[in-house]
């Protein structure tokens, strides 16, 4: 109940009480001023009752409504929508989204809510009107609050008379500002008030944006801050600017350079690619402290959430194919042409990525992860052979993406201080990576659990294959190594935030080791898909020569030297027992032993740096018999023969699809 204490009720009435001289009562050391009644909590009884009848009329699990509207503390949807951050429209869709992964079947939530207003928000509870009476009669001021769930009607019949002021938006706006401020109306998505410590001399600024935009506006300049620390709004006269601040690098690095950022957006505009249109770049110092690049605002609307609560449902598949259509049109720039040649070097995109976030994941691991393991020596044996090389973007996502509010157009993309040259399969991949992930997952929402049918979505498939359409190429054979790789790189940033919690420096969403370690297993199922194709794909003869150039041999990687197989002669490995048999594994798996006729196919469990065996390669088939029977004839050495012993093996390594799962 909204019993509001004088700090919390000077706040709030402000917004409903034009300027009332309030008499102050001291009761118990406290000072109070006035109480203000919330309508939707404290003079109508609170919707989980009616929720609870509702369920239980509607076969709907307990609890399910409470649970969607209440769960993720800060960012639960009840207080998101309370602080006006979902409209009425988007909180009812993401509600019934919620239900339903909670109890997995469809929730009419609108139902829900019009039992809620029908049979509850008319009824008022007799105990609190008769406590406004009293608090009046005692000489505090009482006022009251209203969500305003249902435009242009109240959702009760009060007797208004109890109440010294029932809220009036035009009126308490005016007031509200005067109390803060700052101004309330002509508010920008995503931004805030500057922050502490980071506001920006605004003379100075004034000056620079006269001299270079040649406007002399009369009202002053005004300042928003982005999510982004060093990004700010700057209202300038009639003019919405986005400002971005070079950022401080940390201690012996160097920091983004908002040069490098200038000379990439100034050539993608130039080639026609959506984003920001550039108005100038100050490297002066002396001004700002720093250099910055100055951007015009684009206008529109950035989806935050996946599921697209703002878009009708039967036009969320043309939001999605815009999305596909834009990446699209960013792979096929031609790097020299549109004068990006300086972003990155050719042709080993990959295998740099690899090594610069194994290189992270080691100096943020805080424990052992089987999986990470098992992918930190399966990827550089499974690299593509060849790779393209275009403009990749190196964060596209649904949430860098400014959108027209009425159609499916991507009017400005964002986020481009990752921007090098690379494989654009890399781009793709990590744009499908959501689609995999539970909601919540870390920081951002995934769609696993959603029923994209009923949302009106495409699969991560249809949307690759949109992508494919849209680019006149082939879906690659290989996806699954890149969908393997992306859920690494988010394997990677996961441990990044856990590790960054625990030396205390909180970020929002941080995460749980457990976070790092689904998304690491995720990322290795995908690996055993590819490893399944592979295998498929390979004959015989390929297959056990590969078996013996794969595993045969020592080699170092990032740093941390490790023998694969050991040689004939080598000192001799402790013996463990394989501690897995087909029969106890998945269907993926017991179907590639099957495949391979082994009779023990996957490593025991064993933390990094235990040795144990290899089991003999079986070559079951008469097939295969024949061919290791040629191989051996011809002096090939065909693993098989003798067991094989590895030095450092990494769990759970699926060990006959060394072509594809090494």
């Amino acid at each position: 109940m909204s019993l509001s204490s004088a700090a919390r009720a000077q706040s709030l009435l402000c917004a409903g009480i034009r300027r009332l001289l309030l008499i102050q009562q001291r009761s118990r050391g406290v000072s109070y001023k006035a109480v203000v009644f919330e309508e939707s909590g404290v003079l109508l009884p609170a919707p989980h009752r009616t929720a609870t009848d509702w369920e239980a009329r509607s076969c709907i699990p307990a609890g399910t409504v409470q649970r969607a509207a209440l769960s993720g503390g800060e960012s639960s949807l009840s207080l998101q929508y309370s602080r006006g951050e979902l409209t009425a429209v988007e909180f009812l869709q993401e509600l019934g989204q919620q239900c339903f992964e909670i109890a997995n079947v469809r929730v009419p939530v609108h139902s829900f809510l019009w039992d809620l207003i029908r049979e509850e928000m008319r009824k008022q509870l007799p105990t609190m009107a008769e406590a406004a009476q009293c608090i009046r009669a005692e000489g505090l001021q009482t006022a009251l609050l209203s969500h305003g769930l249902c435009p242009g009607q109240r959702l009760l019949s009060l007797e208004q008379q109890h109440f010294d002021v029932v809220d009036d938006p035009a009126a308490a706006l005016k007031e509200l500002e005067a109390h803060l401020g700052f101004p309330l109306q002509g508010f920008v998505p995503y931004t805030r008030s500057v922050r502490p410590g980071m506001g920006i001399p605004k003379d100075r600024l004034q000056k620079y944006l006269e001299d270079v935009l040649g406007a002399h506006p009369t009202a002053p300049l005004e300042l928003r801050q982005f999510e982004s620390t060093r990004s700010y709004l700057v209202k300038f006269g009639g003019r919405l600017l986005v400002l971005k601040k070079e950022e401080e690098p940390p201690s012996g690095s160097s920091g983004l350079s908002v040069s490098r950022e200038y000379r990439v957006l100034k050539a993608l505009a130039e080639a026609g690619v959506p984003v920001p249109p550039v108005l100038a770049l100050c490297e002066d110092r002396s001004i700002l402290g720093s250099a910055f690049l100055l951007l015009e605002h684009r206008a529109g609307h950035i989806h935050r959430t996946l599921s697209l609560p703002a878009v009708p449902p039967p036009r969320r598949r043309s939001w999605y194919g815009a999305m596909a259509n834009v990446l699209a049109r960013i792979h096929s720039l031609e790097p020299g042409a549109a004068e990006l040649q300086e972003l990155g070097e050719h042709g080993n995109y990959i295998q740099q990525q690899f090594e610069t976030w194994t290189k992270q994941y080691r100096a943020v691991e805080t424990h052992t992860i089987p999986a990470m393991e098992r992918l930190i020596q399966w990827l550089p044996l499974h690299f593509p052979e060849s790779q393209k090389t275009t403009l990749v973007h190196g964060d596209f996502r649904m949430g860098h993406l400014v959108f027209h509010p009425d159609r499916p157009e991507v009017l400005a993309v964002l986020g481009w201080k990752f921007a090098t040259l690379g494989d654009p399969l890399c781009d793709v991949a990590n744009n499908c990576v959501s689609f995999f992930l539970p909601a919540p997952s870390g920081a951002r929402r995934g769609l696993r659990s959603c029923d994209l049918g009923q949302l009106g979505i495409p699969t991560a498939e249809e949307y690759s294959q949109m992508y494919c359409g849209h680019r006149g190429v082939q879906h690659p054979e290989n996806w699954n190594f890149y969908l393997a790789f992306a859920f690494f790189r988010r394997a990677v940033m996961l441990q990044g935030r856990h590790r960054g919690a625990l030396a205390g420096r909180p970020a929002p969403g941080d995460s749980s080791p457990k976070d790092a370690e689904f998304v690491a297993d995720l990322a290795w199922d995908f690996a055993v898909k590819e490893g399944f194709r592979v295998f498929e794909s390979l004959s015989p003869t390929k297959l056990l020569l590969r078996h013996s150039s794969t595993w045969a041999g020592q080699g170092p990687l990032l740093g941390r030297s490790f023998s694969t197989w050991a040689r004939p002669g080598a000192a001799p490995v402790p013996r463990a027992p394989l501690g897995t048999a087909p029969s106890s594994l998945g269907g993926m798996a017991q179907g590639l032993c099957c495949k391979m006729g082994t009779q023990r196919g996957f490593l025991s469990s064993h933390s990094r740096g235990t040795a144990c065996p290899l089991p003999e390669l079986q070559a079951q088939s008469a097939r295969t018999k024949a061919v290791a029977a040629q191989a051996m004839d011809q002096g090939t050495k065909v693993p098989g023969a003798k067991p094989l012993h590895r030095a450092d093996p990494s769990p759970a390594l699926p060990l006959d699809l060394s072509p594809t799962c090494g």
